[in-house]
């Protein structure tokens, strides 16, 4: 599965793989209930399956958010109780909810009155110095209860305060033992792992252990991984070339570009599409150079591919 924080490369991920879960961006469930729903959960039917990640705490704006996830045609409905930044503590939703498993097992079954869509965690293995083994199992054990069998964790502690975003990704270390042992202590429920996973071989290793694996910052750098996912882990003989996804991608892109779709978000998803090709650089140096210019279209896609000319002949 693949946490994507934008739609367009949702539909690229597609095109490479057709098995991965994807799941969207957060959104809080504040904006759902008061805002633009239908600009914020729009998809392209090919993405399917598709979860859409809430971000929330309020009993009513959950399940009114569920209900529009359902509508809308989505797949899956993920409680986010592991973003550590300071627009969701201010909320009360993302890594904070650690620290009220009652309130995210309320939400879980106030979501399920309304909604017949599977209802899923995402979290740390903890938050500041509460971040013992016991602690981690008292949050899954009271949410279990509540109806939720499956849980996305990144294997590291969150710090509230002290570190941004960007470093709690990296700076609290790893402990991706702790992970195996929830799953090998609760067999029935389903543990996926999440946090510093950079190769299918990594992927394979936590698949001895766990049930599933969440991929994201890598994906991002180099989509083109997940282009041997369906016939690693599928066994659904698939043959991806980079080239074909580009020509499909250009496609949507002159879709997009005909309803309002601004050039540089179109483009931002594919700059790693050639990772490691030859000549890679020569793509994302003119594709940064060139998508934000005014009135810019398919032809930076087109002109990034042929300076790599070694590649495109």
């Amino acid at each position: 599965m693949m946490d994507c924080t934008d739609r367009h490369f949702r539909y690229l991920a597609r095109l490479i793989s057709k098995r991965t879960l994807l799941y969207t961006e957060m959104i809080t469930s504040a904006a759902l209930v008061h805002g633009d729903r239908k600009h914020l959960l729009a998809f392209d039917e090919s993405e399917h399956p598709l979860a859409l990640q809430l971000g929330g705490s309020k009993a009513d704006e959950m399940k009114q958010s569920a209900e529009f996830a359902q509508a809308f045609g989505y797949d899956e409905i993920n409680i986010n109780c592991g973003c550590p930044s300071d627009r969701v503590q201010s909320g009360s939703f993302g890594a904070c909810l650690m620290l009220e498993p009652e309130l995210v097992a309320k939400n879980v079954k106030a979501i399920q009155t309304v909604c017949e869509l599977p209802v899923t965690i995402k979290s740390r293995i903890g938050v500041d110095e509460n971040d013992s083994y016991e602690e981690l199992t008292h949050f899954v054990e009271l949410i279990a209860a509540a109806g939720c069998s499956t849980f996305i964790i990144h294997a590291r502690k969150a710090w509230l305060s002290g570190l941004s975003p960007k470093q709690n990704r990296e700076v609290p270390p790893l402990d991706y033992q702790r992970v195996y042992r929830l799953k090998q202590d609760y067999p029935e429920l389903e543990i996926i792992i999440n946090g510093g996973i950079n190769s299918l071989d990594e992927s394979a290793e936590h698949l001895k252990y766990i049930d599933g694996v969440m991929m994201g910052r890598e994906a991002y750098r180099n989509p083109f991984i997940l282009s041997e996912v369906d016939t690693r882990f599928y066994a659904e003989a698939r043959v991806v070339k980079r080239e074909e996804i580009l020509q499909q991608y250009t496609d949507y892109c002159e879709n997009q570009l005909a309803v309002g779709a601004r050039m540089h978000h179109l483009a931002r998803p594919v700059i790693g599409l050639f990772h490691g090709e030859p000549h890679s650089r020569l793509w994302r140096q003119h594709i940064s150079e060139q998508a934000y210019k005014h009135g810019s279209g398919i032809e930076v896609l087109e002109q990034a591919f042929l300076r790599m000319e070694p590649l495109a002949a």
